[in-house]
């Protein structure tokens, strides 16, 4: 057995998600049984055996037919699946939280190949413009109102700002004089030595219930932020998952304005590399949910 559980205990007690003091935490509340029973049940279980025949490890990308498998399984998720329900507390909570909501998440299962994860943003919280690095991402938002941004590197890490060098036509001319622009583009980028060039992908509000959406390691949005519009529950499925032995740690960005040179129209922006904001950490969570079992035959 993997050490799983639920957020929702198998007894008569259901465990609910509370918000309070910026941090998420269990309260037993009991309420009454249902008849409504779920749809395929085992639905976690069959992602995550599907994980494990898609996931080949580091420096892999799961095959088309598996990422159209994996999409249809999640599509398919709601709360349930996980041991959650959109009538607890959490979800319901509309008051204001003092000073900046944390985000908090769960682990659900994680190998060297893959990890299946859950996070639990209160209203207006933000998980910061952030990369995946050589890893395949499938997000599901299970409850709530996103808002979600997403960049795809444009350039090679070590290209230069389009107007930081004159034509090699003008640099040729010993009375050449860059125009006042061109100077102050290149001090900015010289200041900025971690500025890279990044198209917009994404830049919208999804609402659950909503398809999966799935970023690879150079499409799709690999860098990308989550701002809660209301209380929300992403389930994420990362393969490989981060690691900083093996180079695959995470590196946060600010977004700049667009700069001379870069044409608005093109979806163009500089992403600036920053230190790992404060709202950057996260509250982790006992997962309690539905248990999978880990067979040795797939």
């Amino acid at each position: 057995m993997v050490n799983a559980g639920g957020l929702v205990d198998q007894r008569k007690d259901i465990m609910k998600i509370k918000h309070a003091n910026v941090k998420v935490r269990y309260v037993k509340k009991p309420i009454k049984k249902s008849n409504k029973k779920t749809k395929d049940p085992r639905l976690l279980q069959k992602l995550f055996d599907s994980c494990r025949e898609a996931f080949k490890g580091p420096g892999t990308v799961p095959a088309d037919s598996d990422v159209n498998k994996l999409c249809s399984i999640l599509d398919k998720m709601i709360p349930k699946h996980v041991g959650l329900s959109k009538n607890m507390h959490f979800f319901k909570s509309k008051s204001a939280v003092k000073g900046t909501p944390r985000v908090a998440y769960t682990a659900i299962y994680q190998c060297h190949e893959f990890s299946i994860c859950i996070f639990f943003l209160p209203a207006n919280a933000v998980i910061p413009l952030h990369n995946h690095p050589g890893m395949t991402v499938f997000s599901k938002l299970l409850v709530g109102k996103l808002h979600i941004k997403s960049y795809d590197w444009v350039d090679h890490p070590n290209s230069q700002h389009p107007m930081a060098m004159p034509p090699s036509s003008q640099r040729k001319n010993p009375y050449f004089l860059p125009d006042v622009d061109t100077i102050r583009s290149c001090i900015h980028i010289v200041l900025l030595v971690s500025v890279r060039l990044a198209r917009l992908k994404a830049d919208g509000v999804i609402k659950a219930p909503c398809e999966t959406s799935v970023l690879y390691p150079t499409t799709g949005g690999n860098i990308h932020e989550f701002r809660a519009i209301t209380p929300c529950a992403v389930l994420d499925v990362l393969g490989p998952p981060y690691s900083k032995e093996d180079d695959r740690d995470c590196s946060y960005y600010k977004d700049l304005p667009v700069l001379h040179g870069v044409n608005e129209e093109d979806d163009l922006r500089w992403l600036e590399e920053n230190q790992a904001p404060e709202n950057s950490e996260m509250d982790r969570i006992e997962y309690l949910g539905p248990q999978l079992i880990e067979s040795t035959l797939l």
